[in-house]
């Protein structure tokens, strides 16, 4: 059995790239939940389904298969066969994929992949619930965070890099709105595990986030 390191944590938190930078640091295979289910939300939206009909959504996605494929080091997602990495980080897509991961159909036909993968070799994964429900048991919990203003800026500064204008307020608003649907949704909602570990990000670099977290891993193996 792997080493499991769970990194959960509201949206724009860094964690993907964090997650990403340290797996490839420590030699872990590094895997993006949340792609996996935006990856679904690829789908629904491509289909035309609404979120609100949650028993349209749980029996679309039995006819899906996501995979996870790996090009150069870089986790690739694949719907059905089709690579649909360059589309999960659209706003329509991020939406769906808050709104139908609370329910039970969606959660359940991720579960069994991510949890495989993990008994399987040195694995770390970021999400809304890996430490709490999907690797209740990993040697490494972190819960990794930001304030919302922090959060609001990085999303701002990442659009601008893109050449896409949005207002900052506009941004702050959906991110409070992300975090109140993650929170406060009825299954396995974002918290953090009694035996994570708080990692505030608010004024850490990349670089620094990474180091913390190599040395947390560097502790825990050693203990």
């Amino acid at each position: 059995m792997g080493f499991n390191i769970a990194i959960d944590g509201p949206a724009g938190a860094g964690k993907s790239t964090i997650a990403r930078r340290t797996a490839q640091e420590l030699s872990f295979i590094y895997v993006d939940t949340g792609a996996l289910y935006r990856a679904l939300a690829v789908f629904l939206v491509d289909e035309g389904i609404s979120p609100e009909d949650t028993e349209k959504v749980g029996e679309a996605v039995k006819s899906v298969k996501v995979s996870i494929a790996y090009e150069n080091g870089e986790q690739q997602v694949l719907v059905n066969g089709k690579n649909v990495t360059s589309r999960l980080r659209a706003e329509a897509v991020g939406n769906m994929a808050s709104r139908v991961s609370a329910i039970p159909a969606v959660r359940a036909a991720l579960l069994d992949l991510q949890r495989d993968l993990a008994k399987a070799h040195d694995v770390l994964m970021d999400g809304r619930d890996i430490g709490t429900n999907v690797l209740p048991e990993a040697e490494l919990k972190i819960y990794l965070t930001a304030s919302v203003e922090t959060r609001a800026e990085r999303r701002y500064k990442e659009l601008q890099e893109k050449g896409e204008k949005k207002d900052f307020s506009a941004i702050k608003e959906e991110i409070e709105k992300r975090d109140y649907q993650d929170m406060t949704r009825a299954i396995a909602p974002l918290k953090q595990a009694e035996d994570a570990v708080y990692l505030d990000t608010s004024h850490m670099n990349i670089d620094e986030v990474v180091e913390a977290i190599k040395k947390l891993y560097r502790e825990r193996k050693e203990a």
